[in-house]
Formats: C-alpha cells, structure tokens, sequence
C-alpha cells in the first residue's frame, strides 16, 4: 500500500505545481489549470488516506496531521473558488487569481515536505 501512497502523493504534487505555476505564468486562470487543480486534490486525498491507513492510529494530531489537513482543505477551497471565477468569468480577477493559487501551494508543501522528512526517519 506505501507504493501507492508515494505514487498519489507525488502525482498530486506534479499536477496542483503544474497547474498553478502554469496559471502564474500564462497569468490568467484556464480551465485547464482548474482540471490540475482537482486532479492535484484528488490525488492528494487518496494518498492521505491510503496513509493514514498504513499508520498506527489513522489519522494523528500533530504538526503534520494539522497541516496536512488544512492542506487539503485549503485545496478544496481553492479549486471551488477557482470554478467560481471561471463560471464568472472577471477577466481582473482570472488575472490576479494566481496569488491566491501560489499561497495554497505553499502551504500545502509544508506537509508534503514534513511527510517526506518524516517518512524517511521511520
């Protein structure tokens, strides 16, 4: 099950990287970009799940629980309001949306970067 895990993890990371540094630099948001954005958080929740299965305990109140759930969370959200702006479709705020999408994806790195340092120390 850990081989999946790393595989849903790492693709959820390939598709929400390319979907908002592609966003940034084409500096309008794209339908496209939104398909990476839900492919990312797709990916993201079956790899935290299948993890939390392969962990004692499930799910774990702890600076990497914590943050990866906000993460997810917070990719939720950004591709709700990613849909939202598309369906409206604000040509000034197709342009801004990126600074949104580069705060998400900061954040969500501090999980995936703190799983990794944990995952090799076990």
């Amino acid at each position: 099950m850990l081989i999946y895990a790393i595989i849903f993890i790492t693709s959820a990371l390939i598709f929400y990287t390319i979907g908002v540094w592609s966003e940034k630099n084409q500096e309008e948001l794209k339908r496209w970009h939104l398909l990476m954005f839900y492919l990312g958080l797709i990916f993201d929740t079956l790899g935290t799940t299948i993890m939390g299965k392969i962990a004692k305990g499930g799910f774990q109140f702890n600076f990497h629980g914590i943050t990866g759930l906000l993460a997810i969370i917070l990719m939720l959200l950004h591709a709700l309001w990613a849909t939202f702006v598309l369906i409206k479709n604000d040509k000034k705020t197709k342009a801004n949306f990126h600074k949104f999408s580069i705060i998400v994806w900061m954040i969500w790195l501090i999980p995936f970067i703190s799983g990794a340092i944990l995952g090799m120390s076990n």
